[in-house]
């Protein structure tokens, strides 16, 4: 927002405050000078908010008895676009020069929406878990977000058309648990009451969601975030690799991107005779083992890989690229 549409708003607040304000100290308000706050004043006339000159001494400005700022009219779509960024923002760091800026200015938006929208728009902000910074999105349906979250915050099954991966479409009834933003995409997970499974769905492959009658009581401690990643570290993929490395599961952790590799700290009777201390086993399933050898790389720990096979050679040839490099003039 440009210094001078900041100066007119902030010109208007101060006169929604009440009472009569002298020109001049509009203008020490303002940080401008008496005939900047004239100019200033005559935009908000332009905007058709009654703003009244009074003459004299003692005289300056004020706003016509009984006005009042319209209603902030904004449609489902709207409200969850500008909330979600304000989110958004203070996870991405983009706010800390505003200190609690956006968060004001979200109890700001949130105070004059309708009592029905708020309510639903809590419901998200609630329920929803991210595993990493904010990236481009596949955004889901206020239709099918909306009436999820109300499920998850109060635990009432919700019944979901379904379009698998595959293109099977489905009908089934989920006891949801959380919503996760993960990777630019929407996860709802949950219990599937049919399987007797716990199950994660991608928010953009449902067209159609709709809270049931009853209500369900979700497992203590469940962590929806952590359910949707080994989820998707888990999922079929062309192959399935099986890594021991020295170091602690916090560490390795640190070291892969979320979503990609289950880790597990393994006894100290698994951990090679020349190499003692904490080991840890990294499973991943992947359709491309030819990045892995630089992320083995980058962990900067003593590893041995279990399986496939084809991946020792490929670390092999990477190893001898980097050596062949190091050691060129």
């Amino acid at each position: 927002m440009s210094r001078p549409v900041s100066r007119v708003l902030m010109l208007l607040e101060l006169l929604q405050s009440g009472g009569l304000r002298t020109v001049g100290e509009l203008a020490a308000r303002l940080e401008v000078d008496e005939r900047t706050v004239r100019r200033y004043a005559d935009h908000l006339l332009d905007l058709d908010v009654p703003v009244e000159s009074v003459r004299g001494r003692h005289g300056g400005y004020r706003i016509a008895s009984g006005y009042r700022m319209p209603p902030l009219m904004l449609t489902d779509d709207e409200a969850l676009a500008v909330l979600l960024g304000l989110l958004a923002g203070r996870r991405a760091g983009l706010t800390a020069a505003t200190g609690s800026a956006g968060e004001t200015a979200a109890a700001k938006i949130r105070r004059v929406l309708p009592e029905r929208l708020g309510g639903r728009l809590d419901a998200v902000l609630g329920s929803l878990a991210f595993t990493d910074p904010p990236t481009t999105s596949v955004v889901p349906e206020s239709s099918v977000l909306l009436p999820i979250a109300d499920a998850v915050r109060h635990h009432r099954p919700v019944s979901i058309r379904y379009t698998a991966a595959d293109g099977r479409p489905s009908e089934r009834t989920l006891h949801p648990y959380g919503l996760v933003a993960h990777s630019g995409r929407w996860y709802v997970t949950g219990g599937d009451p049919a399987v007797g499974e716990d199950r994660t769905f991608r928010l953009d492959r449902i067209a159609e969601a709709r809270v049931l009658p009853g209500a369900f009581d979700p497992p203590a401690g469940f962590d929806p975030a952590e359910r949707v990643l080994s989820g998707i570290a888990s999922a079929p993929h062309r192959h399935e690799v099986s890594v021991r490395v020295q170091g602690t599961a916090e560490y390795v952790r640190s070291r892969l991107p979320a979503g990609i590799a289950i880790v597990e700290e393994l006894p100290s009777e698994g951990a090679p005779d020349s190499a003692p201390g904490p080991w840890c086993r990294v499973g991943m399933r992947v359709e491309r083992l030819d990045w892995l050898p630089a992320v083995l790389a980058s962990l900067d720990r003593p590893f041995v890989i279990e399986r496939p096979g084809e991946l020792r050679e490929l670390v092999a040839r990477f190893a001898a690229r980097l050596a062949e490099s190091a050691r060129r003039q």
